[in-house]
């Protein structure tokens, strides 16, 4: 008995013309949006090329404030340890922390170069230009709470240089109103010794409880706390003379040297 082997059946070949023609339709398809794809492509190539440019840019500003803020730094050295070359090392200093925040505004140095530039002028005793140069730091740069904290406590000590003991209490005050100040403990402490210069012992006491009750593991506490018992104990000897403060002494002074001879 004969048997007959079956074979499979062989697939049809594809049709080449077919795909041949749907390949030259997906060409004619290219070269119809090839124009928007070529602007488009453009465009792309033009954005990397400007946001490079931009980066390198920035990366050589901030290059030569780094500089600019090593050689002032130099300057500031040299103040402090040559007395006899201090004047003019420190307007060095202070021109070179002004031309990184006229020049390079935008780069990372140039906050902390406007706060140096105050700190240089305070120690120039140049109490008008450290004021100028605080404010411009809040005005440029205030955004970052705990900086702005310091600024302000800076710019209260340089009223204080320049004998405008109101305008020091506010910028003082001013940080106890920002959220993130750092610097809390150390504004109501220095807002109570003002009103202990004042002969305001309630005042002080305020601020002293405020900073213990608010602050109680600050270094300022300790001694805010003995400041405030100093005070109770004053309260207690002489009430007469913490409820009118015009009958206190100045500090610095004495009844005697402060008579007049008739």
């Amino acid at each position: 008995m004969t048997y007959r082997i079956k074979v499979p059946a062989k697939t049809l070949p594809v049709d080449e013309a077919h795909l041949l023609s749907g390949l030259e339709h997906a060409l004619l398809r290219l070269q119809d949006y090839r124009g928007p794809l070529l602007v488009g492509l453009g465009v792309f190539l033009l954005a990397i090329a400007v946001v490079g440019g931009v980066l390198w840019i920035d990366r050589q500003a901030a290059q030569k404030a780094q500089e600019l803020e090593r050689e002032a730094m130099l300057h500031v050295l040299t103040a402090a340890t040559s007395p006899q070359k201090a004047e003019a090392s420190l307007k060095q200093a202070i021109s070179k922390y002004r031309q990184i925040v006229d020049e390079y505004p935008r780069t990372p140095t140039a906050p902390l170069a406007l706060f140096q530039a105050g700190n240089a002028l305070v120690q120039a005793y140049d109490a008008e230009g450290a004021i100028e140069a605080y404010q411009r730091f809040i005005t440029l740069y205030g955004s970052n709470p705990g900086f702005a904290g310091l600024v302000q406590q800076r710019l209260a000590y340089a009223y204080l240089l320049k004998g405008e003991r109101e305008q020091a209490v506010k910028a003082l005050t001013s940080i106890l109103e920002l959220p993130g100040a750092l610097n809390r403990d150390q504004a109501l402490f220095e807002l109570a010794r003002l009103e202990e210069s004042q002969s305001r012992p309630e005042g002080a006491l305020a601020h002293y409880q405020e900073l213990i009750r608010t602050h109680p593991n600050s270094p300022f506490a300790s001694e805010a706390t003995i400041r405030t018992k100093l005070l109770d104990v004053k309260t207690i000897l002489d009430p007469a003379a913490t409820s009118n403060p015009e009958s206190q002494t100045p500090p610095g002074s004495s009844p005697a040297t402060d008579q007049k001879k008739p």
